[in-house]
């Protein structure tokens, strides 16, 4: 296998699953949308990315080699979709809160 795709075989496995996440995150809930929302979700989409990227190589690093060679996806594929899980779902939460307070202002104005 060509080391650079078995080096980003988990992430490529996950990017339609990754999407599919993504959008459903961007989509809802459809209102309110003001500019603020609209940079923060584009925030956490990068920083979760980017961080499964990141767990997905450092686990392809660290992986045990007597283990087999199979580990390393195994342990990248777990590292990556729980990095990006984790951090969407700290995002959608974060974002509930923020969402309140948009509303709040929104009608005080």
């Amino acid at each position: 296998m060509n080391p650079q795709v078995e080096l980003n075989l988990a992430l490529i496995l996950f990017v339609p699953w990754f999407s599919i996440l993504s959008w459903l995150y961007w989509a809802y809930p459809r209102q309110p949308r003001p500019p603020a929302r609209s940079l923060f979700d584009a925030g956490a989409l990068l920083l979760a990315t980017l961080a499964a990227g990141w767990g997905m190589h450092w686990s392809m690093y660290n992986a045990d080699p007597s283990a087999g060679a199979i580990w390393k996806q195994v342990l990248a594929t777990s590292v990556a979709y729980g990095l990006f899980l984790g951090l969407m779902t700290a995002a959608f939460l974060l974002r509930l809160r923020l969402l309140r307070g948009w509303r709040a202002s929104a009608t005080a104005g």
